[in-house]
């Protein structure tokens, strides 16, 4: 079983950053692909960002040129760096991991952005 824990949000004022981090419990980190979902009120959850065992990322449009993924594989964490933050990055964000399907989520973590 596979629990990961995110840390990292508060509020932030428009133009700032934040640093999010989500640590994964278990062995086999190293191989997973892990993502980055949030969900704003009243909206959908989305995808935010991915990355692969291998490294490769990919971002929805919206966050590309401000958020970057990373992993630490050594500390079982992934992190996502948001800089130039907008009023629409508000939203409770999530970590997720699996091998192909995404099959295990964090409870999330809260990012408000004030104008």
């Amino acid at each position: 079983q596979v629990q990961l824990v995110e840390s990292g949000g508060g509020l932030v004022q428009a133009g700032g950053s934040l640093e999010l981090s989500c640590r994964s419990s278990g062995s086999d980190f190293r191989i997973m692909r892990m993502a980055w979902y949030r969900q704003a009120p009243g909206k959908q959850r989305e995808m935010v960002a991915t990355i692969t065992n291998g490294g490769s990322t990919n971002y929805v449009d919206s966050v590309k040129g401000r958020f970057t993924i990373s992993r630490d594989n050594g500390k079982n964490t992934v992190y996502l760096q948001m800089n130039s933050l907008i009023s629409e990055d508000t939203a409770v964000y999530y970590c997720a991991a699996g091998m192909v399907k995404l099959t295990y989520w964090g409870q999330g973590t809260q990012v408000t952005v004030s104008s």
